[in-house]
């Protein structure tokens, strides 16, 4: 077990560097680490942090990681509280410890041992995963999109298969670059748009052998009737349109059967030849949730907790984001998973965290306010449905307006990690620096 820097604090372990876990954890050690009221340790399984909902555009290219990546030790340094890189994999709620499975690099050489770390208040916050919903081939032949590793990785087969294409003396095959998108949610539809737009912008960099309207094509498929299926049938329509415009291929209604190294089938018998396979349909919780020291879960893996966010069955352990179930009250079902819920669970828990620190115990409810939905289509179209008392209920928002409410979304949650000083020298040096490299990673 590691050792903590001073036993008699109450110590709070976050598991999970995600939007939602990375805000709680900094602004916790700027209040309680700073002043030496409690231990805050932030545990993730990867070095470095990008926000989630920007996934597609590093996938697509039109985002180079590099700028826009977070150090946790760096960050952890800055704002007062402990980083432990690891992936948890148990937990022991009668000692009140998480374990967390040893570390290796990428040659399979351990880094650093299995270790344990004891906590008076834990925070699961790990986020979500994509849903393969057991379809034969979706694991083996199609890339999720749920961490940069995978974004990258999906962006170099887009590159190679570009390269290779443009080299080979045979022409284009069908299905050589063609890009099937699996899922016609938020995410599936704002990487078809960027997508549309990197290639050309790729095949514009001297690879002249390949003519972008003819050769390159890209699919959505959806099982459901409409693209957008959660959000309202005016948003689904706007982003319909605008992408028939960019003739992206769409296919609704059509519930994939089989995923292979050729292509896609379907329910109806339909086959999309494709070597590019983007799996965006549906998430659940990470499998281990499921086990995990007998704490309640659903269908989906996910934790179920109470308003307060603690777990049904220890109140020690809280869990928020994407990998909990948390009940809408007024509505049926739970609280969607979105980075506005997460925003403000975080922000709730650190009320949470300071009273509990006090030993206070009337801890405050989550009540999920839903301000609405944007979505992206790139340098295309941005549209948008805002809710609540500023819109009159429901207002539906395209074009300037809707950009600028979508860029300041991100905005936000740079402001919570790093002040608003920070964030606005950060803009102001990717404005200057953005007119002297290309508009697309072309590597």
């Amino acid at each position: 077990m590691e050792n903590t820097e001073n036993n008699s604090l109450h110590h709070i372990v976050i598991v999970g560097g995600g939007a939602g876990g990375l805000e709680l954890a900094t602004r916790l050690g700027d209040s309680l680490g700073k002043n030496k009221k409690a231990a805050i340790t932030l545990i993730d399984s990867t070095r470095t942090h990008v926000w989630k909902p920007l996934l597609h555009e590093i996938a697509a290219g039109s985002m180079n990681p590099d700028k826009h990546e977070l150090e946790y030790l760096a960050q952890a340094h800055w704002h007062h509280f402990r980083f432990r890189l690891g992936r948890m994999d148990g937990l022991n709620r009668a000692e009140k410890e998480v374990y967390v499975a040893p570390y290796h690099d990428e040659d399979g050489i351990e880094v650093i041992p299995r270790r344990s770390f004891k906590y008076d208040t834990l925070v699961i916050a790990i986020g979500s995963t994509t849903n393969d919903f057991g379809i034969k081939g979706a694991r083996e032949h199609s890339i999720a999109l749920d961490t940069q590793g995978q974004a990258e990785k999906f962006h170099r087969r887009l590159h190679n298969a570009l390269l290779r294409a443009h080299t080979q003396a045979a022409p284009v095959q069908p299905g050589q670059l063609e890009v099937v998108i699996v899922g016609a949610g938020a995410t599936g539809v704002e990487l078809a748009a960027e997508l549309h737009n990197t290639t050309r912008e790729l095949t514009a960099y001297g690879l002249d052998k390949i003519d972008a309207d003819r050769d390159i094509k890209i699919s959505i498929i959806e099982a459901s009737d409409r693209l957008l299926p959660a959000l309202p049938p005016k948003l689904s329509m706007a982003v319909d349109l605008e992408l028939r415009k960019l003739r992206v291929h769409i296919y609704t209604g059509e519930r994939v059967t089989e995923v292979s190294n050729k292509g896609i089938h379907t329910h109806s018998g339909r086959f999309i030849p494709s070597e590019l396979v983007v799996w965006a349909a549906g998430i659940k919780a990470p499998d281990f949730l499921k086990d995990l020291a007998g704490l309640e879960t659903n269908r989906i893996n996910q934790l179920v907790v109470r308003q307060t966010l603690q777990t049904t069955v220890d109140d020690n352990i809280f869990a928020f984001g994407d990998c909990a179930a948390c009940p809408w009250l007024g509505h049926d079902g739970n609280v969607p998973p979105r980075a506005q819920a997460a925003h403000q669970q975080a922000s709730m828990l650190v009320k949470t965290m300071k009273k509990r620190v006090a030993n206070k115990h009337n801890l405050p409810d989550y009540h999920y306010r839903d301000y609405g939905s944007l979505v992206n289509l790139g340098r295309y179209s941005t549209v948008g449905s805002l809710m609540g008392a500023i819109a009159g209920g429901s207002m539906y928002i395209e074009g300037l307006f809707a950009r600028l409410m979508y860029q300041s979304l991100y905005k936000m949650h740079l402001m919570a990690l790093h002040g608003f000083f920070t964030v606005f020298l950060q803009t102001l040096a990717r404005m200057i620096t953005r007119r002297t490299e290309a508009h697309v990673k072309l590597h």
